[in-house]
């Protein structure tokens, strides 16, 4: 009989079943490694050989050359405004106000960007170009109720030159559309999109409408501010300048104001020209006709304007506000048309407008009114 140090009463397992059991679990475990798992870990190794890729893209060959082309002619542009830090010892500080984009306009040094990114300016603007060359620059003049600005460098940088000035006049809703800016302080920063819309209105910093205003789906993120709307030959169509989004980011809805009313305000502005333009005194969209054609709609009618004293009918009930066909002989189908024939006039002056008035049902009949052009009106912004 073999005996055990067991305690009196108490049994003892023996360990030699639990030891089998897990040298067999082991050796189990080691055969199913080595024929599941590969040969070694280890090995040598180098980098894959690169697949050549082919030729670019046309579409993407395009938008490279845009780019490069335009890039060098786009700026940073950070404006700073001196604020008292300490009222009882008079010190003053310089703190930043706002930050954007413009582009050189010409070989002068002349700048375009938005009103609202120099507005709070007065004595410091610095304007940085590719290759973090800075310079200062002095506000020429602004357009608040367009959101337009012109600043000046004292001189250009070698092998800058302006942007090439299109139209806004042809566009198309799809045509294919690019954006230069610094979003976020991310220097010049390249998205595309499409024009989504044309005609649309949107509010200026003045408080004021600016119609006739380009809707794009191109990324536009604050920093976007100022900076060109391009379309694929390259060519300026366009100011960014405002996002439709709650939280401030790109939804896809951004605006840009037409570079025809850009190439008629930028040039008043340079000349030391107030920016003040005559105006009807009236609000429009552009609609289109059964026949095809489009005319500006009148929506609204400022008070004490020269539309009002004419009698210039707005929107009414279940009326059709007037349609404005002609001024002074001269067609009128889109806001472009009716900004250009009325810049071509002066404050004061008389226009002979003819509209198509709505009277009842399908009923419509021509009117002729003389309208007295006067300065547009300026909101204070709310």
């Amino acid at each position: 009989m073999v005996r055990t140090n067991a305690y009196p009463g108490s049994s003892q397992p023996s360990p030699l079943p639990l030891a089998l059991a897990g040298a067999a679990f082991v050796v189990t475990a080691w055969l199913a490694w080595e024929r599941l798992a590969p040969s070694g870990i280890y090995g040598d190794a180098a980098p894959r050989a690169i697949e050549p890729r082919g030729e670019l893209a046309d579409f993407e060959k395009a938008t490279i050359a845009v780019f490069e082309q335009s890039a060098p002619s786009v700026v940073h542009i950070t404006s700073r405004a001196l604020k008292p830090a300490n009222t009882w010892m008079g010190v003053t500080q310089s703190v930043e106000e706002g930050t954007g984009t413009g582009f050189v306009w010409d070989e002068r040094g002349y700048i375009v960007t938005n009103w609202h990114v120099v507005q709070s300016a007065r004595s410091d603007i610095v304007v940085r170009f590719p290759g973090l060359r800075e310079a200062r620059a002095v506000v020429v003049g602004g357009q608040p109720n367009l959101d337009l600005a012109v600043i000046k460098v004292g001189e250009l940088p070698s092998g800058v030159r302006p942007l090439p000035i299109g139209t806004s006049a042809d566009l198309r809703v799809g045509q294919s559309v690019l954006a230069i800016g610094n979003p976020f302080g991310l220097d010049h920063t390249l998205t595309t999109g499409v024009v989504s819309a044309l005609n649309r209105e949107i509010q200026s910093d003045a408080g004021t409408p600016i119609q006739g205003v380009i809707q794009v789906d191109a990324a536009i993120n604050p920093g976007n501010s100022g900076g060109p709307l391009l379309d694929s030959a390259g060519r300026l169509i366009g100011i960014n300048t405002a996002i439709v989004s709650p939280s401030r980011a790109s939804a896809g809805i951004g605006f840009a104001i037409p570079v025809d009313t850009v190439n008629r305000t930028v040039p008043r502005l340079i000349q030391g020209d107030s920016g003040q333009r005559p105006a009807l005194g009236v609000r429009t969209r552009v609609v289109r006709l059964r026949d095809g054609s489009t005319h500006p709609l009148v929506v609204a009618v400022e008070k004490g304007s020269g539309a009002e004293d004419a009698g210039i009918l707005p929107q009414r009930d279940d009326l059709y506000g007037d349609l404005i066909l002609r001024i002074d002989g001269s067609e009128v189908r889109s806001f472009d048309d009716l900004t250009a024939i009325l810049d071509q006039k002066e404050l004061g002056q008389t226009v002979r407008v003819t509209v198509l008035r709505h009277e009842s049902g399908e009923s419509f009949r021509e009117v002729e009114l003389d309208v007295a052009l006067r300065v547009e009106v300026q909101r204070e912004r709310d």
